[in-house]
């Protein structure tokens, strides 16, 4: 009986290996997998599709025109360009993601989540205001001021935000560990889902009048 209960409890110490094991990317099964939108000519499944190694080419690992300013002119002042494997597809199965983030004179990359990644931020110009929130039922905020050689870690899954402190504008460069981290930006997916949640709920969890979330709501 004793021996059973040892093997069920290993088993079940495995099953739950293999269950956390699932949430981050596979690891590769070959040098590399370029990944292709036409099944048709793909082989070697790993992720997405991939192309035949022996048909791939340097441009498969290759992006240019990360040295350009993108546009800030929108509400955030920011602009997060995603360097992921849609861009390069010979990132695929290998675990990374590059972002350029620009930020206009006070700028904000407002507070978000990566589902399915860490980030390492490095600033290149400008001072950042950086943070990030740990889980309930803590709630501990870690801030820190950037300037440019100075880097941060943001954890796996964390609500996190950079804000352009300064009076010019501000760039970063980030890399996430995941070729999908995904991100959810918290005022988006509270006040601007689709179809929106119902303001009782809203009005409840945040206690805030319902007439004040349904203008958030307007905002989004």
């Amino acid at each position: 009986m004793k021996g059973i209960r040892s093997i069920l409890i290993a088993f079940g110490l495995f099953a739950f290996a293999c269950s956390s094991a699932s949430a981050y990317d596979p690891s590769p099964l070959q040098d590399f997998c370029v990944a292709i939108k036409d099944i048709k000519n793909g082989v070697f499944v790993n992720g997405k599709f991939c192309k035949d190694p022996k048909l791939a080419v340097a441009e498969d690992f290759f992006f240019s025109g990360l040295n350009r300013p993108r546009n800030t002119s929108n509400p955030d002042g920011s602009n997060v360009t995603m360097i992921d494997v849609d861009i390069i597809p010979g990132l695929n199965t290998l675990g990374l993601t590059l972002a350029r983030v620009d930020y206009a004179p006070y700028g904000v990359n407002p507070p978000h989540t990566h589902p399915r990644g860490s980030e390492i931020l490095h600033v290149v110009e400008g001072t950042l205001y950086v943070g990030f929130v740990t889980a309930d039922p803590d709630n501990r905020l870690f801030t820190k001021i950037l300037n440019p050689g100075d880097a941060f870690v943001f954890p796996f899954g964390l609500i996190h935000f950079q804000f352009n402190i300064g009076k010019t504008a501000a760039v970063a460069f980030a890399v996430l560990s995941s070729q999908n981290a995904g991100r959810i930006t918290i005022a988006d997916a509270v006040f601007g889902s689709n179809p929106p949640i119902n303001p009782d709920v809203l009005a409840k969890a945040f206690q805030l009048n319902k007439n004040v979330v349904k203008y958030l709501q307007s905002r989004f």
